[in-house]
């Protein structure tokens, strides 16, 4: 299949008239190297077909199920810090 020569400089490319007569099988290979494909028409890109990924998932709250807390934590503790060296007195 032609494309555009440069595949480390950018994405494959196909004309509209190539593409409306593989789609299908263009399709199955976009699913299947996970690459895109860059339709053109006159040679101006028009569209990107691109594989289907799932959204990531919003990382807040994600380990809801596994972190336990034990105690307050807004409850002070028993050891003064020393600001500057992040050390408490007396180690």
């Amino acid at each position: 299949m032609p494309t555009n020569g440069n595949e480390e400089k950018g994405p494959r490319t196909v004309e509209a008239s190539e593409f409306e007569v593989k789609c299908l099988k263009l399709m199955d290979e976009v699913a299947e190297r996970g690459e895109e494909i860059v339709i053109t028409k006159n040679g101006q890109p028009l569209w990107r077909l691109l594989p289907y990924r799932e959204a990531p998932r919003n990382p807040f709250g994600r380990d809801r199920d596994i972190v336990q807390i034990h105690g307050d934590l807004d409850e002070p503790i028993d050891v003064e810090w020393d600001a500057v060296t992040g050390r408490g007195f007396g180690q």
